[in-house]
């Protein structure tokens, strides 16, 4: 059986000011989206698996040129990305060939460049034992529910923030994005939902940022040469 890993590079820079977008930007000397197929190789050693990749159509271009410029021998698939981040996955899940001989299928931010083994690891597995799994880290903020004009505290302890990869069995994932896209899919845990199924939920890890600003990219610098 193959697993396969979905890695969702849409991103246009306009929030992060930059004149590439952001996936393209370095971090520690190679592109954050390289960075990002690295770790999933790794984690991936050993186990038949294939990478796909999403991307604008006007991007396409310029990664290959710098996948040329780099020297990336990471081996993967490029799908042309959609309008939203449903889209893209879905375009990604479409372009699946014999997807009955796929077990788990991973979705990752392509901007989480600092995933480690151990944790995209840690979802596979949970995700093979429940059918649906996601990594979530306790939150450190205060936070409150605004409804119009008013708000109200909520018990933090009781909150969870998310991150990717998010895992599920194939069949269920495949079931799932065969619905109708809603505005509320704001991720893969939330389309899996509308068929009532559990999530499981495994530790995370604060360190896999997801880079959306110049402030994230200076910290990741910052986590990668203290693991260098």
């Amino acid at each position: 059986m193959r697993t396969i890993a979905i890695i969702v590079a849409g991103g246009s820079g306009t929030r992060f000011g930059a004149q590439l977008p952001k996936q393209f930007l370095e971090l520690g000397g190679l592109p954050i989206l390289m960075r990002t197929l690295m770790a999933f190789d790794q984690a991936l050693e050993g186990v038949e698996h294939e990478i796909v990749v999403t991307l604008p159509g006007t991007q396409v271009g310029l990664w290959h040129n710098l996948c040329e410029q780099y020297g990336f021998a990471v081996q993967h698939r490029i799908v042309p990305g959609g309008e939203s981040r449903w889209h893209s996955v879905k375009n990604a899940l479409d372009s699946i060939d014999d997807a009955d001989s796929v077990d788990v299928i991973a979705v990752h931010d392509g901007v989480r460049p600092l995933a480690t083994a151990s944790l995209i690891t840690r979802v596979l597995d949970a995700a093979r034992h429940s059918g649906a799994a996601i990594p979530v880290v306790m939150l450190n903020d205060s936070v409150r529910q605004v409804i119009g004009e008013a708000s109200h505290a909520l018990n933090r302890s009781t909150l969870r923030a998310v991150q990717t990869p998010q895992a599920f069995d194939a069949r269920l994932l495949l079931d799932a994005y065969s619905l109708p896209y809603q505005p509320a899919f704001t991720d893969d845990a939330s389309v899996v939902e509308c068929l009532d199924r559990p999530i499981t939920l495994v530790d995370g890890d604060p360190h896999n940022l997801k880079i959306t600003r110049p402030m994230d990219l200076a910290m990741a610098e910052y986590l990668l040469n203290q693991d260098a």
